[in-house]
């Protein structure tokens, strides 16, 4: 296995593999070259005849705290190209996520402490999604900042829901997650790991080349019924709030303004 700075990358069970979101002291917060490096492994294991299912969680108290702004730009050396202009980073964002929904592999989110903002994106691109009992999720940057860069939202949570999280910023319980779709299961905390690598190796007994196609046929039906649209159409939201003024004196700090964006 390759050595990476960001990430561990672990073998729990045959055919099973686990990514290990490795800044528990940021708090797994997901830098570039962390995305980096989980677009390398997940490709990597995409295309490894040992390999059938992949894991995705977080070392230290949480999954992730969202996107690192603290370690230069989220462009600079990014893992794909993104036309310039406004909204790149949103173009970014999201053609990167849709790049796990592209897999052939199942790709799974194990959600333990919390998992806030970009880490909520990361963990919404994988296709299935398990939260420990006392977790929790959100995107309080809405108070501060701007609209989410992946606008996984009311597509996969429905209007209710997305709009409740889109205009308080509040953190929601497991439970709630689970209820409103955007986790499939909640186990308690101490049980998370065993139960999500038992649904892996569930998952594990489908031969690829069979199971690709059942993850395709998901997606594709969500294409027609216009969820990839629907997240696409809202990607330049998110650069339009940077015009706003209230956006403007929030960027002047943003580390404080998101800070503030948590209480």
């Amino acid at each position: 296995m390759p050595d990476y700075e960001n990430i561990l990358i672990e073998a729990p069970a045959p055919t099973v593999r686990r990514i290990v979101l490795n800044k528990p002291e940021k708090r797994n917060a997901i830098s570039t070259p962390m995305r980096a490096e989980i677009f390398n492994a997940l490709q990597s294991h995409d295309v490894d005849e040992e390999v059938r299912v992949t894991i995705i969680c977080g070392a230290g108290d949480c999954f992730s705290s969202g996107y690192d702004l603290t370690s230069g730009g989220l462009m600079e050396n990014a893992p794909i190209y993104s036309a310039p202009g406004d909204g790149q980073w949103t173009r970014q964002a999201t053609d990167s996520w849709f790049s796990i929904w592209d897999l052939a592999k199942p790709v799974i989110a194990q959600i333990h402490g919390y998992a806030m903002a970009g880490g909520t994106e990361l963990a919404s691109a994988c296709d299935l999604v398990y939260i420990a009992e006392n977790a929790t999720i959100g995107y309080p940057v809405v108070r501060v900042m701007s609209t989410p860069d992946w606008q996984f939202h009311t597509p996969l949570l429905g209007l209710r829901a997305s709009m409740e999280m889109m205009l308080t910023g509040n953190t929601y319980s497991a439970d709630e997650a689970v209820q409103v779709g955007f986790a499939n299961r909640a186990y308690p905390a101490e049980k998370l790991e065993a139960e999500v690598l038992a649904m892996a190796e569930t998952v594990a007994r489908v031969p690829s080349d069979l199971q690709q196609v059942n993850k395709r046929s998901v997606h594709r039906s969500f294409e027609v019924l216009g969820g990839r649209t629907a997240i696409r159409a809202a990607q330049e939201l998110q650069a339009l709030a940077a015009y706003q003024e209230s956006v403007k004196e929030a960027r002047k700090n943003p580390y404080e303004s998101i800070k503030k964006a948590f209480d």
